[in-house]
């Protein structure tokens, strides 16, 4: 089953629904299944075949959903690039998937023509925006062009590549087949929140990420998809539009949007009486913090946990798991709920030998919604679905009735504000300066972020470099959030007897105090406790 067929179901069963919203444009699921029908066949015309990878790199628009439909419908795979990459980054995640045309907004120009060279194997680049070597959007939209229907799929067709950091600091491209879409729309709908016609999921997150994947069940059930307007977060505006449109579900909110939620608006002040669930997850979430939120906002909250590996959740907590949970004091509600339906997952010792309840180990899942492997990577595919588990890279536990307590992480990724970042990506950057000798990358605990990207550097003799000096030289050729927050400076780095830099032993001086190492406790922001 080609994965158009949920738009193309919702269209004729509800075709004067409004699917999408942003501001004062509109489009019924009628109007929303002809655009990306002749999206489809428009990228056909350009010179791509069943089976090309196209990317896109937007910030959120009802341009995304159209798009990824568009690919969906034409038989090709959806490349979605984070919009706040920096052009390099972006060109790698475009070359490693061979996409054929990559569909971008016009703030992105200027980057992109100046690292052309990078980009130079794409047969067409697509802007929103008229812009010099672009074909504009519009060219996507002619109606001679387009789809009668979907084309035919069978369920193993790739359907999308979800790029996700690796240990190596190199963005791998997760496979998901048409056969993976559709159990992740049926295990949210039947497992998290069972969206209904004519409800309003509101987007305010990336939806090249989480909150586009949960518009998927979204499309399904014929809701419309509401999105926020504005580059930046903007709590009260968001808290307006769920007023204005009687917003009824929030689809993906990173743990530090709550927090800022929390900080920035008084919640008494909307009526918000539509709201019904709020889900959240990218990065754990402290715990009064979330019990803040409840009170503030009611038992609405709903979290999931995954990866782009396994799209959604391996595990979750629902609204009323949180109601209950919270009104019985239990402390299992700083957990990250439990297994899905449909999803076998456990604990693993260093020799992938099954732990029972209580002990700690790597967390490991599998079931229908795991990805096929990586995407030209067979050695990567062949570590992280060992023995027929996906092997996450976090440590935890899961207690005698199924809870899993996430401890630590098996890898030295950092989730700052819901974003993944590893270290090594950061210090390939930074050994490139002239002035620095050595360096190390690590996250350290932050009140807002969960975790900050902090620094430590060694100068070269004679050097006069400053922290600021190190944060711009970073920012020529990272993406913002993945910039460190801090540097410290050091004579030299601590190594072992192998001569290996001792990153932990450097690191947990900043998490001295703090139960858990996956951005929990309280801290002072981006600096030492």
């Amino acid at each position: 089953m080609n994965s158009f067929f949920f738009l193309d179901k919702a269209a004729r069963q509800w075709p004067e629904n409004l699917a999408q919203v942003q501001g004062e444009e509109s489009w019924t699921y009628r109007q929303f299944r002809e655009r990306a029908l002749a999206i489809g066949g428009n990228l056909l015309s350009l010179g791509c075949q069943p089976g090309d990878r196209v990317a896109f790199c937007l910030a959120n628009s009802p341009r995304i959903l159209e798009v990824v439909f568009g690919c969906f419908a034409a038989g090709l795979v959806v490349v979605p690039v984070n919009a706040r990459l920096h052009a390099r980054e972006m060109a790698y995640i475009v070359e490693n998937s061979g996409a054929k045309v990559l569909i971008h907004g016009g703030e992105f120009q200027d980057a992109i023509a100046s690292n052309a060279d990078l980009f130079c194997g794409l047969v067409a680049r697509v802007c929103l925006d008229d812009a010099a070597g672009t074909e504009h959007f519009d060219r996507l939209l002619y109606h001679v062009n387009a789809l009668a229907s979907a084309r035919e799929a069978v369920p193993e067709d790739i359907c999308w590549l979800f790029y996700t950091s690796g240990t190596t600091g190199k963005p791998k491209g997760a496979i998901w087949h048409h056969r993976m879409v559709a159990r992740m729309v049926m295990n949210y709908l039947a497992d998290l929140h069972n969206i209904q016609p004519g409800e309003t999921v509101l987007h305010c997150a990336p939806m090249s990420h989480g909150s586009g994947i949960i518009a998927l069940p979204a499309v399904a059930r014929g809701a419309t998809n509401a999105i926020t307007e504005g580059a930046s977060f903007d709590p009260d505006a968001l808290l307006r539009t769920v007023e204005r449109l009687k917003v009824s579900h929030i689809a993906f909110m990173a743990p530090t949007q709550i927090v800022k939620l929390l900080e920035d608006t008084d919640p008494a002040r909307y009526d918000l009486s539509s709201l019904r669930a709020i889900t959240y997850g990218g990065a754990p979430i402290y715990v009064d913090q979330l019990k803040q939120a409840i009170a503030a906002f009611g038992p609405i909250f709903v979290q999931l946990y995954g990866q782009g590996e396994a799209p959604i959740t391996i595990t979750g907590l629902t609204a009323a798991a949180h109601a209950r949970l919270l009104a019985a004091d239990d402390p299992r509600i700083g957990s990250a709920g439990q297994t899905r339906t449909d999803v076998e997952a456990a604990c693993v010792d260093a020799d992938d030998n099954l732990l029972p309840p209580g002990k700690p180990g790597e967390v490991v899942a599998r079931g229908e919604i795991v990805m096929p492997g990586y995407w030209n990577n067979p050695e990567a595919s062949a570590e992280t679905l060992r023995g027929g588990w996906l092997h996450t890279g976090d440590i935890g536990y899961f207690d005698e009735e199924g809870y899993l307590f996430l401890l630590d992480r098996a890898k030295d990724m950092v989730i700052s504000g819901g974003n993944n970042i590893y270290p090594r990506e950061v210090e390939e950057v930074l050994i490139l300066h002239p002035d620095i000798a050595e360096c190390v990358v690590f996250g350290i605990p932050d009140v807002y972020w969960g975790e900050a990207v902090h620094a430590v550097v060694v100068r070269r003799e004679g050097a006069t470099l400053s922290d600021k000096d190190v944060i711009a030289f970073c920012g020529e050729s990272l993406a913002g959030y993945k910039k460190p927050k801090a540097v410290d400076f050091l004579e030299a780095l601590p190594v072992s007897g192998y001569g290996k830099v001792l990153r932990r032993e450097i690191r947990d001086t900043y998490w001295h105090g703090h139960g858990s190492r996956i951005g929990g406790g309280a801290g002072k922001r981006a600096g030492k406790t």
